[in-house]
């Protein structure tokens, strides 16, 4: 039953005790006070012996008052009885209510593992626990994932740090010559750090939905050409195919700029997973009425079915043994999903039957609707 059905139900119970009791002893009260009147009214009744006359009168006005009182103090007494029978079904009520504000003051004060317990029940209660528990899931899970990347960040951070202090000590003491060489390692470093604070400012602007965006309908073949071109010399020095393919002419809104930093940087993770002699082929089509779809696939090893959830996540690492001699921030694949998201878009990411890993990105078409 649900809880207004259950109050609605409380106040009716009180009401029809109190109108129950009234009515069973009203009876026996009026009917002792006519009883009394009728008595006074027969000279030389059985009453006060008082019959007719002004005296009889009196006696009908005190025996009117009796019967009055006596009938006003039923009432209150079953009102009181009912009320206190009504005070304990409102405590019962009121229990889950009490037990759901505890742990919301739990939850207030930094206990984000606290849980009504009251998911189980069919009324309202039983909905606001649920609702209650689903948004302190919520929290844990974003307090988890918001310490995790102050940890991975002050790792990632730490690593270009501690290799600038180390080289400089190393110069200074004597250690290192003073050449070219370990300059530019502070360089590269210094560079890094760069990009890793760089990186970290999109994701958080684009987290907080504020990051900067100049849409525009791009055309999405010349754009893929593009992206070709300047990969191309990359993936040829590395031993690798690079290849688009648009058999229609897509055109997305977009801002350019950012659309262009995420296929780069879909390509750039293709290159650094595809052996020697692979290939790395980018795609576009688009469904009858629908978004349009730019797929980034290579023929590498694909990805563990246990690192598939996770790919996107910040700092994530698929393989724990890597380093940042590549000069990556390890928030490429996190920038894609949150420049994606931006654009009111979506990425996915999955093995390719036959080949490797194959990313797809779905954003809004020129004059479409972006989703929320």
């Amino acid at each position: 039953m649900s809880l207004r059905l259950r109050l609605a139900a409380a106040f009716a119970l009180v009401a029809v005790l109190t109108a129950v009791a009234v009515a069973i002893t009203a009876p026996s009260i009026v009917g002792r006070g006519f009883a009394a009147m009728q008595a006074d009214d027969v000279p030389g009744g059985v009453g006060r012996g008082q019959g007719p006359g002004p005296m009889a009168g009196l006696h009908a006005q005190q025996v009117e008052r009796e019967t009055t009182i006596a009938l006003v103090g039923v009432a209150v007494v079953a009102a009181g009885a009912a009320s206190l029978l009504g005070l304990v079904i409102a405590g019962r009520m009121a229990r889950p209510l009490a037990r759901l504000e505890r742990t919301a003051a739990a939850v207030a004060h930094g206990e984000l593992d606290a849980r009504s317990g009251l998911g189980g029940r069919a009324d309202e209660i039983g909905s606001l626990g649920r609702s209650f528990d689903a948004m302190a899931a919520e929290l844990q899970a974003t307090e988890v994932a918001r310490r995790r990347f102050f940890q991975d960040a002050a790792h990632e951070l730490r690593t270009p740090l501690t290799v600038i202090d180390a080289t400089t000590s190393a110069v200074l003491d004597g250690v290192y010559d003073h050449d070219d060489r370990h300059l530019e390692t502070i360089r590269d470093q210094s560079r890094l750090l760069t990009r890793i604070v760089d990186d970290l400012r999109t994701v958080s602007l684009a987290d907080a939905g504020v990051l900067p965006l100049r849409r525009e309908s791009v055309e999405v073949g010349p754009l893929l050409e593009s992206i070709v071109r300047d990969m191309g010399v990359g993936a040829t020095a590395a031993g690798i195919s690079l290849g688009a393919q648009s058999a229609e002419r897509d055109v997305v809104s977009a801002d350019p700029d950012r659309l262009r930093q995420v296929l780069v940087a879909l390509v750039d993770n293709a290159i650094r997973h595809t052996p020697v002699g692979g290939w790395i082929r980018l795609e576009a089509r688009r469904a009858a009425a629908g978004p349009v779809v730019i797929a980034v696939i290579d023929s590498g090893a694909g990805i563990a079915p246990d690192d598939l959830p996770h790919v996107f996540e910040r700092f994530y690492q698929a393989d724990p043994a890597r380093d940042r001699s590549t000069g990556t921030s390890g928030l490429g694949l996190a920038i894609v999903r949150a420049v994606v998201e931006a654009h009111g878009g979506r990425v996915r990411a999955a093995n390719e039957a036959g080949a490797g890993a194959r990313f797809e990105i779905e954003l809004p078409p020129a004059g479409g609707h972006a989703r929320g």
